[in-house]
């Protein structure tokens, strides 16, 4: 079978010391995708989308297509990362002696509402923790749950429903419920043209949550990606109970093509397909 097109894509890790190779930088990740991925049409693209006030909050995302050959789909992906996850919340999460089980935490935890519609496979991990992936005709969602006191966190994403019956706003807050977090951040990535995209995403309010960034960045195959981060906080960057808990990114950071410094981080460059998004 011939590839049509790849997307990688992840937030800044919470522990980058602990990772095994090749996650012990984003830069070793993209060569290892672009030894696989790299002589598709438009190349390996690879990019880093963020707050500069906020440096260990970064989206990292590597991209690659035959756009040369196949068209592309008309999609939406949702991506949300949650931290400082809501002590009750998060105690859904935890087995207890009388049977507490995945199915349990489905339900208690309010997941199965996201979309109920979706059939979903789930299984908690001992002694916590909380794995599901969820499937209805085309449409995939998939949530991972750390509920540890510290480092909570939870990740939801879906992609191939209908964003025409899917309003934007509920369904953020539906998985907000499910969590309570701190912070947040959503990451969107939009294929089919942009007049479509305008429709769906950009205008978000959620109550309670203050909106901290939001970055926007062109990908190859007619495609388009929007981060935004929220937090609970009113005073974000002074508050100490807003979780910053990544290690510092180096004065210098490493990738495939050459060294970019951190000053050029808070500019809107594309430099040999590594890409830096100033917020805004």
């Amino acid at each position: 079978m011939t590839v049509f097109s790849v997307k990688y894509s992840r937030g800044s890790f919470i522990f980058p010391s602990a990772q095994p190779a090749p996650h012990r930088s984003f830069t070793e990740e993209v060569t290892v995708l672009n030894g696989f991925f790299g002589k598709l049409a438009t190349g390996g693209r690879a990019y880093v989308m963020g707050d500069p006030m906020v440096p260990n909050r970064k989206w990292h995302v590597y991209f690659a297509s035959n756009e040369s050959i196949f068209p592309p789909p008309r999609m939406v992906t949702l991506e949300m990362c949650m931290t400082g996850l809501n002590s009750e919340s998060a105690s859904v999460f935890f087995k207890k002696d009388d049977g507490h089980n995945a199915k349990q935490m489905t339900k208690l935890s309010g997941i199965s509402d996201i979309l109920p519609e979706m059939e979903i496979c789930d299984f908690e991990f001992d002694p916590c923790g909380y794995s599901m992936n969820g499937i209805h005709g085309q449409a995939l969602s998939t949530i991972h749950v750390t509920p540890e006191d510290g480092f909570s966190y939870a990740s939801y994403e879906v992609m191939g429903f209908n964003p025409g019956a899917v309003e934007y706003n509920a369904l953020v807050e539906r998985v907000l419920r499910c969590f309570k977090p701190a912070e947040f951040s959503v990451a969107i990535t939009v294929f089919g043209g942009h007049k479509w995209a305008d429709s769906w995403g950009r205008s978000a309010a959620v109550d309670g949550y203050a909106s901290r960034s939001h970055v926007e960045q062109e990908i190859p195959g007619g495609g388009f990606m929007m981060y935004q981060c929220y937090s609970s906080c009113p005073n974000y960057y002074s508050c100490p109970k807003a979780v910053k808990v990544a290690a510092p990114l180096p004065k210098q950071i490493m990738h495939c093509w050459e060294e970019v410094e951190e000053s050029e981080m808070c500019c809107a460059v594309e430099k040999k397909g590594f890409t830096f998004g100033e917020a805004r």
